[in-house]
């Protein structure tokens, strides 16, 4: 009974919804210091620079890979680590050899529009329908 509970949680969140649907073994995450690693966080960073003027460093919480997509969900943080910053997730496509930032979700809280909403991902997939399949 447990078990068909919690079954039935998690296919009703996005994150269970999406992730029940796709093979973990067509994921991958990049080691800490690989070049595909730090190619995807510099144009975050790059981002996060551009929007708001903060230099930062990353806590990868989540990095997805595969096909050219990547699902990534981090904790920006200044290089001195003193300031912490809200969660920032992207989504990236790779394109003639290079990451570029496809979607910043928007993470207001009961904003219809952002990544806590149950059709997020399903709008997001409607946006990029060569996407893969992620969940938050």
């Amino acid at each position: 009974m447990l078990v068909c509970m919690l079954v039935l949680f998690c296919a009703a969140t996005p994150c269970g919804a999406l992730a029940g649907s796709r093979s973990h073994a067509d994921f991958h995450t990049p080691s800490p210091g690989s070049a595909e690693r730090m190619q995807v966080l510099d144009v975050m960073r790059a981002k996060v620079a551009e929007l708001h003027g903060f230099d930062v460093v990353f806590v990868v919480k989540r990095m997805d890979i595969t096909k050219g997509w990547a699902w990534v969900h981090t904790l920006p943080r200044s290089r001195d680590g003193r300031s912490r910053y809200e969660d920032f997730y992207a989504l990236l496509h790779k394109s003639n050899g290079r990451w570029r930032i496809a979607e910043i979700p928007c993470t207001e809280p009961d904003n219809p529009e952002c990544i806590d909403s149950p059709d997020y991902f399903r709008r997001l997939r409607q946006r990029f329908p060569a996407m893969p399949v992620f969940g938050k």
